[in-house]
């Protein structure tokens, strides 16, 4: 039987990579869905669309790049081949792509663009190469295939510098003769190890986890640390869209709520990852740009509680932003990635100047110097991290204001180079004379954001309830009310 002392170390000694750091640092970033489907106004289309379709007459990769910027994002991946098979780049191993295309009189290649246009702008660049192709004919024979795809692969993986992110789904239909091609994910995984090192593969890939929906949902607690069959899980396509009904995107499905408690991973000690989620969702109903859908696109608030769930739920937030027919970012888009934008630079500016005193600190953070040995700043800032002593059953961290102030977010951080520890946690401050819980959670993470009404305090209070072994806390602080509600927004 495994005792709790064995069982807390298993849990904490699980910890990131470095290119899963890396990538939880970008925190926000960008899908960019365009193709052929944009021209044909599709979200699938069906294979053989004539290449002469392909003709975005304004396209424009700086206007995408700066639309983004404008909303706080760091990345953006691109969809270099959707599931009807047209490549935006010119391939060697097939004609079905830019280089039959009238657009740039078949010299261009939009992956190239799109790199460039990327890191011009201060933006890291990432791919998506779907694994279901409905134009190529050895899709469902097999090795042929998988040849084919690695092909692929190999050319988008060395031809544009580094990459950040490749991206998979699981969607798998028939081929032409109606065989279904078994992917050999594991072949594609090597050859994204060697070919770039330091990029995460994601959702169907085993560094980053698909959060369960394409609505923007969050789980209540979200963990990092999760039983290792979750990767193979996500191969699966069961979940993954079936239907072109510009309804997917919106569906929230929360069947598997809890996939990281000690209940959650009781017997799967032997077999724990460190498997992050990111939520990705469209600014749109659908995936690909729909002229009809310019009155649906989603404001900048509703993103603005989507990005404060996901970043401040110890997840990363992957938007769609998908250009039109013309190619470039719609102006109901732009108008709304650029409030976004505002209200993520007011929350981040909106921490509330404070000392921070711990209940008790170990030598090598700082001892003696308390209020500055530790951030009280928009985080994770882990030069900082605070160690509390092991003997502290219930460490906890006082911040104090220089006057009352009105509070209406506390935001606690983790580093995560210890691995995910604190399971419980507790926000408290003295209001009108009464000891007040403001906040409750149950895990933190890379960061926390715990929303509450607004009160005005001179000072607060945030304590460890449980953790897996001693917490490892990068920052705590607290944020202006008016930063922390979208709906004050001018």
């Amino acid at each position: 039987m495994t005792s709790v002392a064995d069982e807390t170390d298993r849990l904490a000694a699980v910890r990131p990579h470095e290119r899963q750091l890396a990538w939880q640092n970008l925190e926000f970033y960008a899908f960019i869905h365009f193709g052929m489907n944009t021209m044909t106004d599709r979200e699938w289309g069906l294979g053989h669309e004539d290449p002469a379709l392909f003709d975005p007459t304004g396209l424009d990769t700086d206007q995408w790049m700066r639309s983004i910027r404008s909303a706080g994002m760091t990345g953006v991946i691109l969809t270099a081949k959707h599931h009807d098979g047209f490549c935006l780049w010119p391939s060697d191993v097939t004609a079905h792509s830019v280089a039959s295309a009238p657009w740039r009189d078949g010299a261009g290649d939009l992956v190239a663009e799109v790199a460039d246009s990327a890191r011009r702008h201060g933006l890291r660049f990432g791919v998506y190469l779907s694994p279901w192709d409905r134009t190529e004919r050895t899709y469902g024979s097999g090795r042929a295939y998988d040849d084919f795809f690695v092909a692929q692969l190999t050319e988008l993986l060395t031809r544009y510098g580094p990459v950040f992110s490749v991206w998979f789904d699981g969607a798998n239909g028939e081929g032409p003769d109606g065989r279904v091609q078994v992917y050999d994910w594991d072949r594609y995984y090597e050859t994204i190890r060697r070919l770039q090192p330091d990029a995460v593969i994601s959702v169907c890939g085993p560094d980053v986890r698909w959060c369960g929906n394409e609505a923007g949902h969050t789980r209540t607690n979200e963990w990092s640390v999760v039983p290792g069959a979750l990767r193979d899980a996500e191969r699966i396509a069961q979940q993954s869209q079936q239907v072109d009904d510009g309804q997917f995107s919106r569906l929230v499905r929360s069947n598997d709520e809890d996939l990281g408690s000690r209940e959650a991973l009781a017997g799967h000690l032997d077999d724990l990852v460190w498997y992050p989620a990111e939520v990705n969702t469209s600014i749109r109903p659908g995936w690909f740009h729909h002229a009809e859908e310019d009155s649906a696109v989603r404001t900048a608030e509703e993103l603005f509680e989507i990005w404060c769930g996901s970043t401040g739920g110890n997840a990363t937030f992957l938007l769609n932003v998908p250009p039109d027919a013309r190619g470039l970012v719609a102006e109901p888009d732009q108008r709304e990635l650029a409030r976004l934008g505002e209200l993520v630079e007011r929350f981040r500016t909106g921490v509330v100047p404070s000392c921070a005193y711990p209940s008790s600190i170990r030598g090598e953070t700082g001892a003696g110097t308390l209020p500055t040995a530790f951030s009280c700043e928009f985080g994770p800032h882990r030069d900082t991290t605070w160690r509390p002593d092991p003997a502290d059953a219930h460490p906890a961290v006082e911040l104090t204001f220089d006057e009352p102030r009105p509070i209406g977010a506390v935001v606690v951080s983790e580093d995560i180079r210890h691995g995910q520890r604190i399971e419980s946690l507790t926000v408290r401050a003295v209001v009108g004379g009464r000891d007040v819980v403001l906040a409750q959670a149950e895990s933190v993470g890379y960061r926390r954001v715990m929303r509450f009404p607004a009160v005005t305090i001179r000072g607060l209070t945030v304590t460890v309830g449980s953790s897996r072994g001693t917490p490892a806390v990068a920052t705590v602080a607290a944020v202006e009310a008016s930063a922390a509600d979208s709906r004050s927004s001018s």
